[in-house]
């Protein structure tokens, strides 16, 4: 009895050794320390981080500092760098690089600037030291980033404008702090200089040259083995990581481009976006500001009136220099008081880089207990500052937002319904995962995936048979947080089962696979017995996707002469900006000058901006000549129009089968919009 006792008590002596009971503590931790945060409406960050202070070294050392925490509170540092680079809005970005580099220069040059004379003339530290503290006011991490996702407010600009600032201050940060390291160690000279450029273009050449050509391949090789995809980008985000600590940078820089050069292969709205937010999310991230509080020593602060001040001076020069970095961004670009609170709010946690520059110092003797323990403070600080500050800011614009009123089209986006017709299953993954990006996310409609089957004995055995067969398909929707709903229909042909299926869901728009034959192409658009678009008057778009979705970054998109006179031009038009924003594509137009400007009139009022390059083009007897700098990488979008539209020419009802025929390896969308 007494060996089992005493096996037992060796279980819990502190800190914990035992794998399975640390991890169990971590779990209890990150599922019950939000939902107690949420009752006192306290952000659970800061809930993570005064678990992580009251279970670490410095609290009831239940936990350790150990290789299991490191690696994982590792992964969820990059897991925040990496996210932040996926989820930017390279469009919004592009757009807006000219405001990152100017926020990215003030918080960083504000609080360097404030933080030296402090740090040399107020607190007697040597230059060096100095410098260092200085430039570590001028980081920050992204630590409430994630309240900014809950809230759904990532697209705001002041989101981009801070995560672009971010990499750019924390880069400045990095590259100061190797120069101070080649200054302690007297190396810095034109070699220094040389080396440190030459890795710098050789990690980039790697990241965003050769990285996305890689993971093209890769999606589209085994493009059916989902859960491959998201091992991929985990080793593409670790690699990365690596190969800029080789180049001289911190992971963290590596995890971000490693986002950047992954953007536009994971839209924001697919299932391997979900699956990789989800996993880092409920467990990474959180384990991450748990570790960040183990660090924390709050005893510090009463070891003795010069630690004290030290703390305080730092913590507030920290804080007033992010503020005034913030302050005069609002001023610069006319922000609202809530955007400059969100800038300020994501910008003002300290965190991953502070640590990793004063841990540098410290170890080369640059700084001592003293600036570290006051580092620490900063740490705790901050974050909470920071979390409570972001999530006021953002659920204050989250308002905002759900105040505007919808853009104006032709229909009310909240009743939305999309009706995807399946006959062959192996493509049904394809107009399913169309559907999935455009379709717009305040609608409270499922999308319905139809299968209509023939009127005969074997009716309902085909139903089950269907059924079963669309089983994944459905999986890979549910993925993605989409609502699904397989409904199967009989009739005497697919067309009029489509029909009656479209007026039954009140639907807006049906998406369908482009046949394979030629002589289904022609049923298809002559408008015949058989055709869906001889029965039904809602926009249909035909998709034929020769590679994964998520691969194409471009639009080539034609549209007819009078095209913006169609009662479904609005739909249309929204549908293929909301496609190009998920893919961060740009948009090459070929139409007349009139159907451009209307085109133009609608990104602005739905707020999106893409790039559009517009060419002139009314000329269908010499319609090829679009396809000449055809890129592999390309959609082609033809805009077609029903006999009796506006914008309907001869020439229409023979380019889908022209097109299937010269261009059979490239991806296309045949749209045709709404007949009144």
């Amino acid at each position: 009895m007494q060996p089992t006792i005493d096996l037992l008590l060796s279980h819990f002596q502190l800190p914990l050794r035992s794998p399975i009971l640390v991890f169990s503590l971590i779990l209890f931790i990150i599922l019950l320390v939000p939902i107690l945060m949420e009752r006192l409406r306290i952000p659970g960050i800061i809930g993570l981080i005064v678990a992580g202070i009251l279970i670490g070294p410095n609290g009831f050392n239940l936990l350790g500092t150990s290789l299991f925490v490191n690696v994982f509170s590792t992964i969820g540092l990059l897991y925040i760098m990496f996210l932040a680079g996926a989820e930017l809005n390279l469009i919004e970005f592009a757009a807006n690089r000219n405001k990152s580099f100017v926020f990215g220069f003030l918080t960083f040059a504000i609080p360097l600037g404030i933080g030296f004379p402090v740090c040399h003339y107020l607190l007697g530290f040597d230059v060096q030291a100095s410098l260092l503290v200085a430039s570590i006011f001028g980081t920050h991490t992204l630590v409430t980033y994630p309240i900014a996702g809950r809230h759904g407010v990532t697209k705001d600009v002041s989101v981009p404008i801070t995560v672009g600032g971010t990499i750019i201050t924390d880069t400045a940060v990095l590259v100061l702090l190797a120069v101070l390291m080649g200054g302690n160690k007297g190396t810095i000279n034109g070699e220094f200089w040389t080396r440190l450029g030459i890795s710098l273009a050789l990690f980039s050449a790697f990241m965003f040259l050769l990285v996305p050509r890689i993971a093209n391949w890769f999606f589209q090789k085994f493009e059916k083995q989902k859960y491959a995809h998201y091992i991929f980008i985990l080793a593409v985000m670790f690699f990365s990581a690596f190969l800029a600590e080789i180049a001289g940078l911190e992971g963290i820089i590596g995890a971000f481009a490693a986002g950047l050069a992954l953007n536009k292969l994971i839209p924001n709205s697919s299932a391997l976006m979900n699956r990789t937010e989800f996993v880092g999310n409920s467990l990474f991230i959180p384990f991450f500001l748990i570790s960040v509080g183990m660090i924390v020593d709050v005893r510090v602060i009463f070891g003795g009136f010069s630690a004290i001040l030290i703390a305080i001076a730092i913590t507030l020069v920290a804080v007033v220099g992010k503020y005034l970095a913030a302050w005069l961004t609002q001023l610069v670009f006319r922000f609202s008081r809530a955007q400059r609170q969100l800038i300020f709010g994501l910008s003002s946690a300290h965190a991953a880089a502070t640590l990793a520059v004063v841990m540098v110092g410290y170890r080369a003797g640059i700084v001592d207990d003293a600036i570290l323990n006051g580092i620490i403070v900063i740490i705790l600080a901050s974050c909470i500052i920071a979390s409570f500050v972001t999530e006021r800011a953002a659920a204050e614009i989250a308002r905002t937002l759900e105040q505007q009123p919808d853009p104006a089209v032709s229909r009310e986006l909240d009743m939305e319904q999309i009706l995807v017709p399946v006959s062959d299953v192996s493509r049904a993954d394809q107009a399913l995962q169309l559907a999935i990006l455009i379709k717009d996310r305040k609608s409270t409609h499922p999308i319905v995936v139809l299968n209509v089957v023939s009127n005969s004995e074997r009716a309902e055995a085909e139903v089950a048979t269907a059924r079963k067969a669309l089983e994944s398909v459905i999986s890979e929707a549910s993925a993605a947080e989409v609502d699904v709903r397989v409904k199967a229909t009989i009739a005497v042909n697919p067309a009029r089962g489509i029909a009656r299926m479209a007026k039954e869901t009140a639907t807006d728009l049906i998406i369908l696979n482009l046949p394979r034959s030629d002589a289904a192409i022609h049923t298809l658009v002559k408008e015949g017995y058989e055709s869906t678009l001889h029965h039904s008057d809602k926009t249909v778009f035909v998709c034929d996707f020769e590679q994964p979705i998520g691969n194409h970054d471009g639009l080539l998109v034609i549209a007819p002469p009078h095209a913006e006179q169609e009662e479904g031009f609005p739909i249309w038009v929204e549908k293929l900006l909301r496609l190009a924003t998920e893919l961060s594509a740009s948009i090459r137009l070929f139409c007349t000058p009139a159907t451009h400007e209307a085109l133009t009139l609608i990104a602005k009022a739905e707020g999106i901006k893409i790039e559009i390059a517009f060419t002139a083009f009314d000329d269908w007897e010499d319609f090829f000549i679009v396809f000449r700098s055809l890129r592999d990488s390309e959609l082609i979008v033809l805009v077609s129009a029903r006999k009796h539209a506006a914008s309907f020419n001869p020439y229409l009802l023979h380019l889908p089968v022209k097109l299937e025929k010269h261009f059979r390896s490239s991806s296309k969308i045949l749209i045709y919009p709404q007949d009144s």
